[in-house]
């Protein structure tokens, strides 16, 4: 569905639906208010608004001023917030199925992301329902890449480096590259780059951008290793007291926010990485030789993750695959 047409949708719902009394819901968000995905989160909301005349109001919390990133999941599985966003792939070690969009080289662009998000979507929306949650969107970060203080032309020249993970799979790469990693979340990245807790990470240009890392890291590394995404989740509670018209609204509404985030995500990434050679950062593809070693650890991690995943992640890869 288009995003004007969801809109539209949206507030046509709303001329049929009312409820005895104004709600208002907090939405954390993990990034900065200037960052896309936050943007998103802020047009969901005033699309929410609209269409339920103004029955529900969904107040946007940006940078982690509300709950940091590793609390929000739990924010909202608890009901201590009515909806939030998460980069769910944070919560893999809970949840093998969490990690599909992290599994190294198994989908690189935007349209494989595509792809691979609706062949896992109905075991993910059974798993987060488990966790108390349902699940509204989902929006890819851009294509991954690696951020060094010096020039990496090979897994070798990785040895002993500090390196930024946020999640296991990130940790693992980094373990089996040579790296040393620490969990750092997003709204923490510059401070552990000034001070010396990390010396590099794996991330889109869109965070380098948005951190301006050219002031503390020097070069930028395409791979295009995966495209992780931040799902935005309710809490199951919440969603089932609401009535089925204003389900509905959130529904058209995720929809609008969905594809919205998907082009701001694909806008945003020639963007940022010509705004990180503005800033002063060398941005190039990553050597053969590092691609070749790396596709080769990200065997590695796939087996392992589909070990942990067992069917459910075989089934969702198979299918994925075949289409």
């Amino acid at each position: 569905m288009k995003p004007h047409i969801a809109i539209m949708a949206a507030v046509a719902m709303a001329t049929t639906v009312s409820v005895a009394q104004a709600e208002t819901w907090d939405m954390p968000m993990a990034y900065a208010d200037g960052n896309f995905h936050t943007q998103v989160g802020k047009q969901f909301a005033q699309c929410v608004g609209t269409a339920t005349g103004g029955d529900l109001e969904i107040t946007v919390h940006g940078g982690g001023s509300l709950f940091k990133g590793g609390e929000i999941k739990r924010a909202i599985q608890t009901g201590q917030v009515q909806i939030g966003e998460r980069l769910l792939s944070s919560h893999q070690n809970e949840e093998p199925v969490y990690g599909i969009d992290s599994v190294p080289f198994l989908a690189t662009s935007f349209e494989a992301s595509e792809k691979l998000s609706a062949a896992g979507r109905d075991t993910l929306v059974e798993k987060l329902k488990d966790d108390n949650l349902h699940y509204l969107y989902s929006v890819p970060w851009p294509p991954q890449g690696f951020y060094f203080n010096k020039e990496v032309n090979s897994v070798a020249d990785m040895e002993g480096v500090k390196f930024r993970s946020y999640n296991s799979a990130t940790a693992r790469l980094a373990e089996l590259t040579g790296m040393v990693p620490t969990q750092i979340e997003a709204a923490e990245i510059s401070q552990a780059f000034a001070t010396g807790v990390v010396e590099a990470m794996i991330s889109s240009g869109a965070t380098g951008y948005d951190r301006k890392l050219w002031e503390h890291v020097s070069n930028f590394y395409a791979v295009d290793g995966w495209l992780p995404r931040n799902t935005v989740m309710v809490n199951l509670e919440a969603w089932e007291d609401l009535d089925e018209g204003h389900q509905n609204a959130l529904t058209a509404c995720a929809a609008m926010a969905a594809d919205l985030g998907l082009y701001r995500s694909m806008q945003y990434t020639d963007f940022t990485l010509n705004g990180l050679r503005a800033g002063g950062m060398s941005v190039e593809d990553a050597s053969e030789q590092m691609v070749t070693e790396l596709k080769e650890i990200g065997a590695q991690m796939t087996a392992e993750w589909l070990e942990a995943a067992g069917d459910e992640g075989q089934a969702i890869v198979d299918t994925f695959s075949a289409e």
